[in-house]
């Protein structure tokens, strides 16, 4: 039976577990042989995308929701989050290794992203949002975060079209472990910084990006 500690150890090893969908009772750990990664000094932020966060017309939480987000996840016609998967992630995150960031608009949750974090490793797992371009704006958001609270890797698993607009790209299994095993010789704090501001957010990741 998997528990959170064999998943963080499956981690660790560059392999995560996904089921074949909502109701399969059964987990496969997965090895990608292309890994898709966000390099988080090369997040792109598109003029309109920079429009739409300086709007400020939404509230960034850390940590409020986790289960909402992850629920709001796998409500989808295809998922990869069976009730096995949900409660490892609720395990997780009362062990401190798994963290949301969310978008709140009118006291509605309309977007976020969670993922697992491992030494200087951030395991992104899945992303939602009900209103255009919340998850776009949660993913700025966080590499921001990862940024400042020493993170080295941020691991999307699988590049998607939308990861790629961003900024993502695809390496190599033995590049992507190579890299893994650096950020797990690290520490990082996901919880060490403050929500920032937009304007403070944006010049930070305009700087380097």
């Amino acid at each position: 039976m998997l528990t959170p500690e064999l998943m963080l150890s499956g981690y660790a090893q560059g392999i995560f577990p996904m089921a074949e969908g909502r109701d399969s009772e059964d987990l496969h750990w997965i090895d990608p042989r292309l890994r898709g990664v966000i390099p988080l000094d090369k997040f792109h932020i598109s003029r309109s995308l920079r429009r739409e966060i300086l709007r400020k017309n939404y509230t960034i939480r850390i940590n409020s929701s986790f289960s909402a987000v992850v629920r709001a996840c796998g409500d989808r016609d295809e998922t990869w989050i069976n009730s096995a998967l949900f409660t490892l992630y609720g395990g997780l995150h009362d062990m401190g290794h798994a963290h949301s960031l969310e978008i709140w608009q009118e006291e509605e949750l309309t977007g976020g992203v969670f993922g697992i974090t491992l030494g200087a490793a951030y395991f992104g797992e899945s992303m939602f949002s009900t209103r255009t371009n919340a998850s776009k704006i949660a993913l700025a958001y966080l590499v921001d975060r990862l940024r400042q609270s020493g993170f080295t890797l941020f691991d999307t698993q699988f590049l998607t079209p939308h990861l790629a607009s961003l900024g993502g790209v695809e390496i190599p299994r033995a590049d992507y472990r190579r890299r893994l095993a650096e950020a797990l010789e690290r520490e990082a704090d996901y919880c060490a910084v403050s929500v920032p501001s937009a304007e403070g957010m944006l010049q930070r990741m305009t700087q380097t990006s």
